[in-house]
């Protein structure tokens, strides 16, 4: 964890210059999410990077929490947060196994081109799943490793070795949809929006 935390602190101010790859795509997930928020409910992100689709979502719920594994992300998202005038948003460092919330006390989980990069992915899911109320939802945009060539495959492999690239679970769609269904999850929304990436929306049942 010390390691993922001083990669994405050393490339924190690179991270949040680069501009959205997709801007068309960003703006199709914001809304399906929206879609499935309501004003009055608490919502938890986590790797949420600038803090740009916190403080978007924070417009049409009651309250966000917004966490990173990054300090420097985390002081980039409560500057984007004040210019914005986004006071329902709290930022916090940390991740889902070091931050203490209490069960069931979110109605919506976002994580947000993240789950890839844990090393652990059942224990994520499984805290998610304990974070939500009952029918609460989980969103996620992931990234499908084990299905892009594998040239590239290669070069992450290659570049992981000089520090240069982060820690990548090796995943594919049916690997990751199987993960949600076991720990208790519906899909209630799959877009794969690439080949090698999957958007969903799914409900704690």
């Amino acid at each position: 964890m010390k390691e993922s935390k001083k990669f994405w602190d050393n490339c924190a101010e690179k991270y949040i210059k680069s501009p959205i790859k997709d801007e068309a795509t960003y703006q199709q997930k914001l809304a399906i999410t929206q879609a499935f928020l309501k004003s009055d409910w608490k919502v938890l992100e986590f790797g949420c990077g600038s803090g740009a689709t916190a403080i978007w979502h924070s417009a049409y719920v009651k309250h966000v929490v917004a966490t990173d594994i990054s300090d420097k992300m985390i002081e980039a998202a409560r500057r984007n947060a004040v210019e914005a005038g986004a006071e329902n948003v709290t930022f916090q460092q940390g991740t889902l196994d070091t931050l203490e919330f209490q069960d069931e006390s979110f109605d919506a989980v976002l994580g947000l081109n993240v789950l890839h990069l844990l090393e652990d992915v059942d224990g994520a899911i499984v805290n998610i799943r304990r974070l939500l109320k009952e029918g609460g939802v989980f969103v996620s945009s992931t990234s499908l490793i084990a299905e892009i060539n594998l040239a590239y495959r290669l070069l992450i492999s290659g570049m992981q070795l000089f520090g240069l690239a982060p820690y990548v679970s090796r995943l594919t769609r049916s690997q990751l949809t199987s993960k949600l269904l076991k720990s208790g999850f519906t899909i209630e929304r799959e877009w794969q929006t690439s080949h090698e990436s999957i958007f969903l929306v799914a409900r704690k049942t």
